[in-house]
């Protein structure tokens, strides 16, 4: 058996065709959510959350010579937080359960 043979047999086998089209789909996903919450969701909540009109996500904490940027952290938690929804209501809509279980 040769080595193309078996390189084959393994694409097949592991099913890397169907993998690396996942990959490629979820790299386009990725895009569109960030877009989605950066350019959408992210300008409603903002008004919100700042304080008489100041831009809460470049604020810092300072304890001496040590600056925490806890705006950019509050950011990064809200910004995960809308992505973890938004990819379980496509979950959910792709899926078309009633409830996304393990499997």
């Amino acid at each position: 058996m040769g080595i193309i043979q078996e390189f084959k047999e393994f694409i097949n086998e592991y099913k890397v065709v169907g993998l690396a089209v996942a990959f490629i789909m979820g790299g386009a996903a990725t895009t569109l959510v960030q877009a989605l919450v950066n350019d959408i969701i992210m300008p409603l909540i903002s008004p919100l959350i700042s304080a008489a009109g100041t831009d809460w996500q470049t604020s810092v904490f300072s304890i001496g010579p040590i600056n925490f940027a806890l705006g950019h952290f509050l950011s990064a938690i809200i910004n995960f937080l809308i992505l973890a929804l938004v990819v379980f209501l496509i979950a959910k809509w792709v899926l078309k359960e009633d409830k996304v279980t393990k499997k």
